[in-house]
């Protein structure tokens, strides 16, 4: 699979446990702030093909539990797909997703030790400019709102970071999450939060 020729564009926010600003954003070698470091990734997306298969609209959330210091591996994962994909467009989500077709999530997959199965739930994805929400009924809540810079009116950002999946330009925020799909027992609230307009290929 990894030859398969793909293409994705679209929003990207996140949410974990740790401060503003999570030590793990910046490098995968930095400790987090807590002994555990729980959060997600959602993604939706504005354009995208996997093949044949368009990826247009489509959104998927993936949630993690890792050590203190990521880069360790060890990680526990699931994926949480809009139950809106058909079956095409899941398989291809997690073709890509599971680090199968190259790509930034082929190098993320090598630090997930335990990949859960994934669920294809109702999802409502919300983008209100400086707050971007995503909500699975009974399962799963997130809310990143993004904090003012210090001219009051643009958003405060980091630029320039060598991220594999983020776009070039990461919007701070603040993050609310509540997860209570076991394994997974996540409730945070004013943490690391961001987000960017995120672009990724593989041929």
């Amino acid at each position: 699979m990894a030859d398969m020729r793909w293409w994705a564009k679209g929003l990207l926010f996140e949410n974990c446990s740790c401060q503003l600003v999570c030590p793990a954003h910046i490098s995968f070698k930095h400790y987090c702030d807590n002994d555990r470091c729980q959060g997600h990734w959602s993604m939706h997306f504005t354009g995208g093909r996997f093949d044949e298969v368009s990826l247009d609209g489509l959104n998927i959330v993936v949630v993690f539990d890792s050590p203190v210091q990521m880069y360790s591996g060890n990680w526990t994962q699931r994926f949480y797909v809009d139950d809106q994909a058909n079956r095409e467009q899941r398989q291809a989500l997690e073709i890509i997703f599971r680090g199968q077709a190259g790509g930034p999530w082929e190098t993320l997959a090598r630090f997930v030790s335990t990949q859960l199965d994934t669920c294809f739930v109702p999802m409502t994805f919300e983008d209100a400019g400086r707050i971007k929400r995503l909500t699975i009924p009974e399962v799963f809540q997130t809310t990143v709102q993004a904090i003012r810079g210090s001219d009051d009116t643009s958003e405060a950002v980091l630029s320039n970071l060598h991220n594999l999946i983020h776009g070039p330009t990461h919007v701070l925020g603040r993050g609310k999450t509540d997860c209570t799909d076991s394994p997974f027992e996540i409730h945070n609230e004013k943490t690391h939060g961001l987000y960017s307009n995120f672009s990724w290929e593989a041929n």
